[in-house]
């Protein structure tokens, strides 16, 4: 019963973060990607500037981590992000860059979805380039 409702809980909150990404402008391409090294919640592309190139208009990649959190009694949905998951999201995008020959940019991002102990939703938080180096 208490895998289910955690897998309730990240459904829930994959579907709220996919909504706010929508919103901001950011096409969703796929879901729950999975490779032998892990998996990424939400892959999209958003057109940003590429300060690598003057400042061009291009599409990024955007591997999207999804924390959903009910209560703060462990800390927020983006603390819960700790330094070892951060290495772990490092190279399962880095498998999809290699996977897909993707060439262009790319940054990791994440999306926390805070709920009370009731499951009412208090807040969404999207933090771009969230996971750096």
């Amino acid at each position: 019963m208490r895998k289910n409702q955690r897998r309730h809980l990240g459904n829930a909150g994959e579907r709220l973060a996919a909504e706010t990404l929508a919103a901001a402008g950011i096409h969703i391409i796929e879901r729950n990607w999975r490779c032998p090294v892990g998996e990424i919640d939400i892959v999209a592309e958003e057109n940003a500037p590429d300060y690598t190139q003057g400042g061009a208009m291009v599409a990024w990649r955007v591997f999207v981590e999804v924390r959903t959190r009910r209560g703060d009694a462990y800390g927020t949905a983006l603390q819960s992000i700790t330094p070892a998951k951060q290495a772990k999201l490092r190279q399962v995008a880095e498998e999809y860059v290699q996977s897909q020959q993707w060439c262009g940019p790319w940054r990791i991002d994440a999306v926390g979805v805070q709920m009370d102990s009731s499951g009412r939703l208090l807040a969404i938080e999207h933090i771009r380039h969230a996971v750096t180096g």
